[in-house]
């Protein structure tokens, strides 16, 4: 009994200690298990947060991703590897089915080392696309690191982001601050609508072969240039798994993580690297942006029985839906952004109404958004819908389905009470007056005398 109970608490703290939705469960691949050195206090804030790291190479002949169907990680960081394919556990196939089972990975990668041919075939499926020649450095003669690449320009500070839109939550936002990016590796964005840009190049850099020279570079061969370029994007699937893709490594490596780069012209100051790594992680491993639909209510309005199954048309409803938000620790309150909304659709075949949401009550772990309105004249079965999909959020798609009747015969309005039906109610009355009047008249009317007799 007493180790059960033991079991029980060790279990109740290991799902304590995970602070990611996903779980904690972290596999980090690496070229060498010794290169983890490099990147220490990237690795030591992962694993203050909650995360059990494992260490593998490509060439680890135990590395598994799945055992009897199910995964052994929830979350994969690849790093820079030196071989060109990434074994037979660690496939395109396998990767995709990995993503596809709910796991979340982080691509980092760096022009000085080919990325693998399974992350390039990856990343297309994924509608993401990489130098042909599977290496680029992103270099910008206007801004680069001044001490560090004061010759190769390949260093690149830039702006850290800001808010991408209106309607997108703010993850990212890091105004006034700077990041240093060595060694970049550009890549573009297809046209699918589960892409995300997050940090873009700014318009002067380009993205070249490093072993061609600066003279050298013909502006019709290049792979991208300008805001084509992007050196961090989002990727988030049907099934809200999540795929991050940074351009540069290095960036998380010890030696800059706190560094003190200068662009051209300017002063000095402290990257923050570390400080968006950690937004970085934290959404691709699903510690930020995780919405959870707490409770669902429909009822007739003014009435206290919720979520009846059938309704009657022109019925009075109400509908609300509680939604929280996890941020890092603690679920917290679901704040729109501004300009965005939530809708609700009620629909059979295609949306009779489709209205939006309102808050109507704010507690400390949700809010409530509701509305109130009229079942259209239409009796069938219908769906109360809420699709709610946004960049860097996880989807809410919710449908409860009901049944809406017509009117019993006792139900419907008395005729007298319509005064559209007075002219008819009235000419009912005037036939009803004429005949009994013409019944009357033809009952009580003497005939008419029969003539004199013949003499």
């Amino acid at each position: 009994m007493r180790s059960f109970i033991s079991l029980v608490v060790l279990l109740f703290a290991a799902a304590a200690a995970a602070l990611s939705t996903a779980g904690n469960r972290l596999l980090a691949v690496l070229d060498n298990v010794a290169d983890r050195d490099a990147y220490s206090q990237f690795l030591g804030d992962l694993k203050t947060r909650g995360f059990a790291l494992s260490y593998e190479t490509p060439r680890s002949e135990g590395l598994q991703l799945f055992h009897v169907g199910e995964r052994n990680y929830d979350h994969l960081i690849f790093f820079p590897t030196k071989v060109k394919g990434l074994g037979p556990n660690l496939t395109p196939g396998h990767l995709l089915n990995f993503v596809k089972a709910g796991g979340n990975i982080l691509v980092a990668m760096s022009s000085t080392t080919p990325a693998s041919t399974s992350i390039t075939q990856l990343l297309s499926e994924l509608d993401v696309f990489l130098p042909a020649e599977r290496t680029g450095t992103v270099v910008d003669h206007f801004n680069y690191d001044t001490e560090s690449a004061a010759e190769a320009h390949d260093v690149l500070v830039l702006d850290a982001p800001t808010t991408l839109r209106p309607a997108v939550k703010g993850f990212f936002a890091m105004p006034g601050a700077v990041l240093a990016l060595p060694r970049a590796s550009g890549h573009i964005l297809g046209q699918s609508k589960l892409l995300t840009p997050l940090l873009r190049a700014p318009s002067t850099a380009y993205s070249y072969n490093p072993k061609e020279h600066f003279a050298a570079v013909d502006p019709d061969e290049l792979f991208a240039a300008g805001q084509q370029l992007h050196l961090a994007s989002a990727v988030q699937s049907q099934n809200s798994a999540r795929v991050a893709i940074l351009g540069s490594a290095e960036m998380l490596q010890d030696a800059w993580m706190d560094a003190k780069v200068a662009r051209v012209g300017a002063t000095k100051s402290k990257a923050a690297n570390r400080e968006f790594a950690k937004r970085l992680t934290g959404w691709a491993f699903q510690e930020t942006g995780v919405l959870r639909v707490n409770s669902i209510e429909h009822r007739l309005r003014g009435h206290n029985e919720t979520n009846p199954t059938i309704y009657r048309v022109k019925n009075d409803v109400s509908y609300s839906i509680s939604i929280s938000e996890y941020s890092w620790d603690k679920w917290i309150p679901f704040a729109l952004p501004g300009g965005d909304r939530i809708q609700l659709e009620f629909s059979m075949l295609s949306p009779f109404h489709r209205l939006d949401l309102v808050p109507t009550l704010v507690t400390e772990t949700a809010t409530v958004f509701g509305q109130d309105f009229t079942l259209p004249d239409q009796h069938g079965i219908f769906n109360f819908m809420v699709d709610y999909k946004r960049p860097l959020v996880t989807h809410v798609e919710e449908k409860r389905t009901v049944s809406v009747r017509h009117m019993a015969h006792d139900e419907w309005p008395r005729s007298f009470v319509i005064s559209g039906a007075w002219p008819w109610l009235s000419g009912i009355a005037a036939t009803v007056s004429g005949f009994v009047g013409f019944c009357a008249i033809w009952m009580y009317s003497k005939p008419a005398a029969k003539g004199g007799k013949k003499a």
